[in-house]
């Protein structure tokens, strides 16, 4: 019986501390914050020991295996004493795959994660298959793996939960594009962050499938960096593909094994240029998995879309709410500019991943009339965007923001919440953000 110990006590740490101790192995929880309520309700519910407010160092470093979660870097000082005595450290999902034979569709990318593995679990429901939906998702993998059952998984994975795996394996592995974000984490090291994408391919034989982005530069420029044994399959917007998919008369074409499915753009339920990207991806991946065409148009006809993300929450006084909190790097945030129809009220801000702003420059200048920036430190929104916008506000509560969109917008106008930065300053994390976003809207 090996001794593990689970770094951080969220939904990820609290599903490995589960898994751990289901498997019979002397499991112990550490957290330097304090836990939230259910998390302790649920560590309590198997008997798991914990600790909050701090690490007992002793007991952290008698463990013959760490697993840590995603959110901690390297760079914390417990983790400089893990790292001294050769003490293992892994993921979540590297310590779930052990025990799981499902087959696994990993999918990863700067943007649009959330959306694809969201299209991707609704399809392969619509198509009657046994599947669990979890990464950086929904309820934990390895706390699902502890107490359900389940023939595939479509697991979201960050470049943090990449990091700490090593023997895992996707058998469908989807790279959506690599765009700069979290370089705080990456000591501002652009390859270190395609290297911990990238490893989402790691251990991949012949029989299995990667599905990538053929339009992304970084992605393709280091494709043959990569000795990938695996079939490749590129989708693009730009130029016909012998197999994947691609764009020919506003017709989305994927071809798999001389399997050709065809549908309208203009009926994807999911509009815009990103979105045709993540239908096309999930299409592919329906393909290889011999979902129906007839499965496959249904699901991409009517899926509804991911909460936080371009989700419309009300209109008031003839002015639509928009809540993007999920766009937490700049590009997400370029997306959502780039798809409005009207004038802006824009509400960006929070903890800035050393963000380079520039490419927002144009777009800002064209559609936003209004920034309110949303953080503990709004100095360099300011310093980004004087002279680009009408009107600059600050606000220290996502209620204060929407009170002083509510003043400022003009009929017709958009107000949206879409950051373009981590929520860590003042919110839990986006999802809270959103959370008090849309309760804010909703008591105008």
């Amino acid at each position: 019986m090996s001794k593990v110990v689970v770094l951080g006590g969220g939904e990820s740490g609290v599903g490995a501390a589960v898994l751990a101790m289901v498997k019979g192995h002397e499991t112990f929880l550490s957290d330097c914050n304090m836990l939230q309520d259910d998390a302790k309700a649920m560590l309590e519910r198997f008997n798991i020991p914990y600790e909050e407010g701090g690490h007992t160092k002793e007991r952290v470093l008698e463990a013959d295996e760490v697993i840590k979660s995603p959110g901690i870097p390297d760079t914390v000082p417990i983790m400089d004493e893990i790292f001294s005595k050769g003490i293992p450290v892994i993921s979540e999902i590297e310590f779930a795959g052990r025990y799981d034979n499902s087959k696994k569709i990993c999918i990863t990318g700067s943007n649009g994660k959330t959306t694809t593995t969201s299209i991707i679990y609704f399809l392969m429901k619509n198509a009657g298959l046994n599947v669990g939906l979890a990464g950086n998702i929904g309820q934990s993998y390895a706390f699902q793996v502890a107490t359900k059952n389940f023939d595939y998984y479509v697991l979201e994975l960050s470049s943090f939960q990449l990091e700490g795996m090593y023997d895992f394996k996707a058998d469908i592995a989807v790279l959506l594009n690599i765009t700069p974000d979290h370089l705080d984490r990456y000591d501002n090291n652009m390859e270190n962050y395609i290297k911990a994408k990238f490893r989402i391919t790691r251990n991949m034989s012949a029989e299995d499938c990667f599905i990538f982005c053929a339009d992304d530069e970084i992605s393709i420029s280091h494709l043959n960096k990569i000795v990938l044994q695996v079939k490749q399959l590129p989708f693009s917007q730009k130029h016909e593909v012998e197999e994947g998919a691609f764009l020919r008369d506003e017709q989305m074409h994927v071809v798999y094994n001389s399997d050709d499915y065809n549908m309208f753009v203009n009926e994807l339920s999911l509009q815009g240029k990103h979105n045709i990207y993540n239908s096309m991806a999930a299409a592919i991946t329906g393909k290889v998995l011999k979902i129906s065409n007839n499965v496959l148009r249904e699901s991409l006809s009517s899926f509804k879309g991911v909460e936080h993300r371009l989700e419309n929450v009300l209109k008031v006084k003839n002015v639509l709410y928009i809540n993007d909190s999920k766009a937490t790097n700049v590009n997400s945030t370029w997306y959502a500019l780039e798809s409005m129809k009207t004038s802006v009220v824009w509400i960006a801000g929070g903890k800035d991943k050393g963000n380079d702003y520039s490419p927002l420059y144009d777009l800002v200048k064209e559609k936003v009339r209004v920034l309110i920036c949303l953080g503990v430190n709004n100095s360099r929104l300011h310093e980004e965007f004087e002279g680009k916008v009408d009107e600059i506000y600050d606000a220290k509560s996502a209620k204060e923001a929407v009170e002083t969109a509510y003043k400022v917008a003009k009929q017709g106008e958009t107000v949206l919440l879409s950051p373009a930065c981590a929520s860590f300053d003042l919110f839990r994390n986006y999802e809270d953000r959103g959370k008090q976003f849309k309760e804010a809207v909703a008591s105008l």
